[in-house]
């Protein structure tokens, strides 16, 4: 039976055949020639169907196994970290680069986390979410890091997934600048890297207390 190949980026799918390949697109934002490309390969190799993910990608769905290197080739994009123990995804909304409600450019900054972190090997899973406001379309209150954009600066939050248990993510610090929030995010996840544990940010602050993870990382 046929599995994920992650050397490959490939994830098996139902059928146990064939795989789905996601390229990665910080922030779902992508350019015209990009996106034909995109249509391009999937039409080239037979693709059964192109899907947009919740972490922002277009994924290509159903590629033979033998098609995958030269789809790859082909689309000249590395492959979105979307299987492993690794920074999954950094989600990001529009920001004040595009959004009218927008209070904090979301986009610097998730591009800044995107290209930092994106795929970065962690005890489990991690992903993060940034929005712009406090409508929260990045969903960071369910990311194990979030940061909302308020009009005084960005409130960050942790231990957030959607996961079977679902958990909502606390709020930890408030008001803080892009440069103040890249700082804090970057002494979380090296605390959380270092730590020795297996489970995920939020079971780890949870079996730590919220109090003691905040003394760790200098909140």
């Amino acid at each position: 039976m046929k599995d994920n190949l992650p050397e490959k980026g490939a994830i098996v799918q139902r059928d146990r055949e064939t795989y789905t390949i996601a390229p990665h697109l910080p922030g779902g934002i992508v350019d015209p020639d990009t996106l034909i490309k995109i249509g391009e390969v999937a039409k080239k190799y037979g693709a059964q169907a192109l899907k947009a993910t919740s972490a922002q990608r277009i994924a290509i769905v159903g590629l033979k196994e033998e098609d995958l290197d030269n789809a790859w080739a082909d689309l000249g994009i590395k492959p979105g970290a979307a299987i492993g123990l690794c920074v999954r995804s950094i989600k990001f909304c529009p920001g004040t680069t595009f959004c009218k409600q927008a209070k904090q450019d979301a986009v610097g900054l998730g591009l800044k986390l995107d290209e930092k972190y994106h795929g970065m090997s962690m005890p489990s899973k991690l992903k993060i979410g940034v929005s712009g406001c406090p409508n929260s379309c990045a969903e960071p209150a369910i990311k194990d890091i979030g940061l909302m954009g308020t009009a005084k600066g960005y409130n960050l939050m942790v231990g957030g997934s959607a996961a079977a248990v679902p958990r909502l993510a606390q709020v930890v610090a408030k008001d803080l600048s892009e440069d103040d929030a890249l700082e804090i995010v970057d002494r979380i996840l090296n605390f959380y890297k270092n730590s020795g544990t297996k489970k995920r940010l939020g079971r780890f602050i949870e079996d730590m207390g919220l109090d003691e993870f905040k003394k760790q990382v200098g909140l």
